[in-house]
């Protein structure tokens, strides 16, 4: 089995790109008060990397890209109820309906994560790269688990003190840095195609007369 096609070499890989959008999503850059890294930026960062990997409308990068699409209209309609960019991480509102928009833009990120991290997953698997594959398993309950505590503990369901944060935080920050360190790797470029097998005659070689 081999690779086939050459890394991504025309401007920022797929994998850059996702990697960079949660950079956005999951980051804070304040200036005056003001969150510079808006959510919905990175959210049309990620269903463009996912986007450039998607093979087929059923395929795992479809549907993590259609989220991430979903996404980016959620965090812009966040943004706008929350008053301020920078009031993000302001759990306590007095209107539910904010509280209501807030909630589902924290679970559906965590969703996004979840299948753009399944669907690495399904096309390293099969190129033999199963530490990679282990690795952004780990990576994606991690940060699934911790964030849904988070959210918890933010609404006062929970008092878990800030290790959830810390932990949770740096769980994002491991899957940033896998992404950027694998987004020149062959099967993660727009050009993949799958392995490439060896042919069925060599693959015959030496077999019997007959055998079937």
């Amino acid at each position: 089995m081999n690779y086939g096609q050459p890394g991504w070499s025309g401007g920022m890989p797929p994998a850059a790109k996702i990697a960079t959008g949660f950079v956005f999503v999951f980051g804070a850059l304040r200036f005056n008060g003001f969150d510079l890294l808006f959510d919905p930026v990175g959210w049309v960062l990620c269903a463009s990397g996912l986007l450039q990997l998607q093979r087929s409308v059923n395929d795992p990068f479809s549907r993590a890209r259609s989220l991430a699409a979903a996404m980016a209209c959620v965090s812009f309609i966040a943004l706008i109820a929350s008053g301020e960019p920078s009031s993000r991480s302001q759990a306590d509102s007095p209107i539910p309906i904010t509280q209501l928009i807030e909630i589902a833009n924290t679970l559906g990120a965590l969703l996004a994560v979840w299948l753009i991290a399944e669907a690495i997953i399904r096309r390293i698997l099969p190129c033999g790269d199963t530490s990679g594959a282990a690795l952004l398993d780990v990576l994606r309950w991690a940060v699934a688990v911790l964030g849904v505590l988070g959210t918890l503990a933010g609404y006062g369901y929970a008092d878990l003190g800030p290790i959830t944060a810390i932990a949770w935080f740096a769980t994002v920050v491991a899957l940033v840095v896998v992404l950027y360190r694998s987004a020149h790797s062959p099967y993660l470029s727009p050009t993949w195609e799958g392995p490439v097998r060896e042919s069925a005659g060599t693959a015959d070689e030496g077999r019997p007369p007959g055998a079937d």
